[in-house]
């Protein structure tokens, strides 16, 4: 389902949405190597490095956590300390500066159902880490991406627009909610619609642009 690779280049980790594990994946030049597999026990839905590489967060989606994942090399350990988020967390990322990570509350079991949903934010300077905040974001959150500036990050709402026309949530369009992060304190400060069904979003290297995929 999800997948990330640290910053050096030579780890990836792959959320099994399915098989409910991590697959650890070493990368030495244009070879790649399945080297180990994390049992995490329950439905993964994403999993991201931290910037330093040494740790990473996977979302439990069913349980409504985050669990922590210790790197040393090409082991990686699930610590077994998991941070309870808002419901079903689907989409996770961490600030270029390692100091907080959000999570997509996507709530309904990964479907609209016409009530608000959150962005969860994590203080990962904090021992032991934990969640700090939850920002009201709308219905049914999925897609989530932090600009590499480390000042904005994006929530993708579905609002309904893959539902029947016949629920009283239904939109024809998503939307893209913007969250300013300031420190540790973040805000949403507005909202771009887009067209129905957006999932995912990613930044450009210089933070500058926005893509988002319907």
């Amino acid at each position: 389902s999800g997948m990330s690779i640290n910053r050096a280049g030579t780890l990836a980790l792959i959320a099994n949405r399915a098989d409910n594990s991590i697959s650890v994946l070493a990368i030495q030049g244009k070879q790649v190597k399945l080297v180990d597999t994390v049992v995490i026990g329950e439905h993964v839905a994403h999993v991201a490095f931290a910037p330093d590489g040494r740790r990473a967060l996977a979302g439990k989606f069913p349980g409504h956590k985050v669990a922590l994942l210790a790197v040393d090399g090409q082991k990686v350990t699930y610590t077994k300390r998991d941070l309870a988020v808002g419901l079903w967390p689907y989409n996770l990322d961490i600030t270029p500066d390692g100091k907080l990570a959000l999570t997509a509350d996507n709530g309904n079991n990964g479907g609209s159902d016409g009530h608000v949903d959150t962005v969860s934010v994590i203080d990962l300077e904090a021992k032991p880490e934990r969640v700090i905040d939850k920002v009201v974001v709308g219905d049914a959150p999925e897609g989530l991406a932090i600009s590499p500036t480390g000042k904005l990050a994006v929530a993708v709402l579905l609002r309904g627009s893959n539902n029947a026309k016949t629920e009283f949530f239904h939109n024809r369009n998503g939307s893209v909610e913007v969250l300013k992060i300031d420190g540790k304190k973040v805000t949403k400060v507005g909202e771009v619609e887009v067209r129905g069904l957006p999932e995912g979003a990613v930044f450009s290297p210089d933070g500058r642009w926005l893509y988002v995929g319907n």
